[in-house]
């Protein structure tokens, strides 16, 4: 049971980041990465300029300090030529107290220096970075983005492909079908001209009607042609013409009442 769930539990999260990955833009995380370093160099930069505040703190506090200090040495000068000498002792221990104030503000303000020269340093190491990032971000943006345009054409060009293809076949299909039918039929004709392929029709005629049919064709064509000529001298019938015409033999005691002419 343990191993069947595990089993499950690496599917699910296989599954879950082949989604992921699909869902995934590059830009957008690019652009988020790029939002995230920004961020981080606002916070860097808050904290010089937080450095910079203490440290002017610090030394608006010395200042005074050592205003305060310049002025208990003048009391024990002025203390001490009045012939006050407690006075003037008064005034140094005073002034003494300050400048250990004044030596622990300046070992602060000096370490304050050094911090803020360091997170100066850092803030412009991290804006060089974060412009170089910039740019690489558009760069890697502008060649996604024109690859993903590429990608799309090339598809769009691979289906058109594959739809002239198909059309292509289509038409070489069509034209072997048609070249088919064609034989076939041409096939029939012959076998029925020939007599080899019955018609059930019964419109079929066989060779010697066919030939009886063409020479009856002929003959009226002829006995037309007579007829014409007949008409034309005012002579004999057409049959007669065409007997002539013909070449057939006539009894010796019937006369040639009609006369005889040459095919033109």
């Amino acid at each position: 049971m343990s191993g069947v769930m595990k089993r499950m539990g690496m599917i699910f999260r296989a599954k879950a980041n082949k989604a992921l990955d699909r869902a995934e833009d590059p830009r957008e995380t690019l652009d988020y990465s790029y939002q995230k370093q920004l961020e981080l160099l606002q916070k860097v930069r808050r904290g010089v300029a937080d450095v910079a505040t203490s440290r002017k703190r610090l030394e608006l506090q010395l200042n005074q300090l050592q205003s305060q200090s310049s002025k208990l040495e003048d009391q024990g000068r002025k203390a001490l030529a009045l012939g006050r000498e407690d006075l003037a002792r008064e005034a140094l221990s005073r002034r003494a107290a300050l400048q250990q104030q004044v030596t622990d503000l300046e070992t602060q303000h000096q370490t304050l220096q050094g911090e803020e020269e360091k997170l100066t340093l850092a803030a412009q190491r991290l804006q060089a970075k974060v412009d170089a990032f910039r740019t690489k971000k558009e760069t890697i943006k502008a060649t996604y983005t024109a690859a993903q345009a590429q990608t799309r054409i090339g598809e769009a060009f691979s289906g058109i492909s594959e739809e002239m293809g198909d059309v292509g076949m289509a038409i070489q299909r069509a034209e072997d079908k048609t070249a088919q039918l064609q034989a076939r039929a041409g096939a029939i004709d012959e076998l029925l001209a020939s007599g080899a392929l019955d018609d059930q029709s019964g419109m079929a005629k066989d060779d010697i009607q066919a030939e009886l049919d063409r020479l009856s064709g002929g003959t009226d064509v002829e006995l037309e042609l007579q007829r014409m000529k007949a008409e034309l001298a005012g002579g004999s019938s057409p049959q007669q013409a065409i007997e002539g015409g013909t070449g057939q033999s006539q009894s010796p005691s019937q006369p040639q009442d009609t006369p005889r002419f040459d095919k033109q």
